[in-house]
């Protein structure tokens, strides 16, 4: 058995202060470092937007949260977030980036949202993720980072789905709860034997 602590996209502009911030997002940022050194490998992911990102709801003229459909599927349209070389797109200051084994970057076609870390939000185009950690003989996923109800959520789901054995950890992890994001993206992990703990 070999673990894998994937952290989710600890950055800037969603911590407090940023512009997609989730509520206490930088209070787990000590709990992510110590979590670590108990895994044999830690990717870190980062959202990382061009500044004509079709998700961005400015670039439809569109209000922020109000959804959209794209060709596939519906998406929300979100705040100007992660751009390409900002501060924002930054991992949090306090968040120890030396041990990670592999920085993933998501999100950066312009047509595509990327929540998961392992599928583009077509669920069919691939991140490289799975064929990294099948190379170095992972088994098994630890999630943590930001958001739960959306890119934790997401990722944890498809990992279950390429075989993995997956836990998310509850405690480093904060939620944005739009319209009960945050109730169905548990109920679904729940029954697809995601531990939560």
């Amino acid at each position: 058995m070999t673990t894998a602590l994937i952290v989710i996209d600890m950055q800037n502009d969603f911590c407090p202060g940023g512009k997609l911030a989730v509520a206490e997002g930088n209070l787990i940022v000590g709990e992510i470092n110590a979590l670590m050194g108990r895994h044999e490998v830690t990717v870190l992911t980062q959202d990382w937007h061009p500044a004509d990102h079709q998700s961005f709801a400015s670039n439809h003229g569109a209000d922020p949260y109000s959804l959209t459909q794209m060709p596939y599927g519906p998406q929300v349209l979100w705040p100007d977030h992660c751009v390409q070389g900002t501060d924002g797109a930054a991992f949090h200051p306090e968040l120890a980036t030396d041990p990670a084994d592999l920085v993933l970057r998501k999100g950066f076609r312009p047509a595509i949202d990327s929540y998961s870390a392992f599928f583009e939000n077509d669920q069919t185009t691939p991140t490289g993720l799975h064929g990294y950690l099948r190379e170095r003989g992972v088994t098994d996923l630890t999630f943590c980072g930001l958001a739960l109800d959306f890119c934790v959520a997401w990722s944890a789901l498809d990992a279950v789905k390429l075989g993995y054995k997956v836990a998310v950890k509850r405690s480093a992890c904060r939620g944005i709860d739009l319209d009960g994001s945050l109730e169905a993206a548990l109920t679904k992990m729940d029954a697809a034997g995601i531990r939560l703990i």
